[in-house]
């Protein structure tokens, strides 16, 4: 089911602007002035739980990304950029914390910026003391998760502005059933548009089991 509805979501890549910010329109609004030309700050940390959108802002950010997830010694880093994306700073092995250290000093030197994301703030983070000081030296900001009636009336409203009518009980249906972050739930919902438009039905609760338990020809 997970696959299906990976191969259904359009490859839509993160931006501001397909962020649903929900709660977090104000964390949205600073991240946004951060990321501008003039902004003085070197360094900007994001913490949340898992979900709440912090990797979907650090690639809307253009910056050179990093997942401590995937690369915890941070090898495949390129210092040469002037903004740098460093997800996950949690999973850094002892390796990948002395590369992000010094990448901090090297941006500071030269005025370029570091963002960064962890699931916990700086000061409760496991990593080197030195690090853990300069991460929280910067702007620091909390991404929280939108509960699940938010997420629906974000879906709804979405659905609205596309001219679609979706029943309560298929939006329970989907919520429980697709991945949970915004960005998957309304790409689905993009690709159950064109399902919709492609078959000409009306998007139901019938339709919507259809289209999760059997991949579309």
């Amino acid at each position: 089911m997970r696959q299906l509805i990976l191969d259904l979501l359009p490859e839509a890549p993160p931006s501001l602007d397909n962020f649903v910010a929900g709660v977090n329109g104000e964390v949205l609004s600073s991240f946004a002035a951060w990321l501008a030309p003039d902004s003085r700050e070197p360094s900007l940390l994001l913490w949340g739980e898992s979900g709440a959108g912090k990797t979907h802002l650090l690639r809307a950010s253009a910056g050179q990304y990093s997942d401590a997830l995937a690369d915890p010694d941070l090898a495949m880093i390129d210092e040469s950029g002037r903004l740098h994306a460093v997800d996950n700073v949690e999973a850094l092995s002892a390796v990948g914390q002395i590369v992000l250290f010094n990448l901090f000093n090297g941006l500071h030197g030269c005025r370029g910026r570091l963002l960064t994301s962890a699931r916990q703030p700086p000061l409760q983070l496991s990593l080197r003391e030195d690090l853990r000081t300069r991460l929280g030296s910067g702007l620091i900001y909390r991404l929280q998760t939108l509960s699940d009636d938010e997420k629906i009336d974000a879906l709804t409203m979405q659905a609205r502005a596309r001219g679609l009518y979706l029943p309560p009980e298929a939006l329970d249906y989907l919520l429980a059933r697709s991945p949970r972050d915004m960005r998957s739930l309304c790409g689905f919902l993009e690709a159950l548009d064109r399902f919709s438009l492609e078959h000409k039905r009306a998007i139901t609760l019938p339709l919507l089991r259809e289209v999760l338990q059997n991949p579309p020809n």
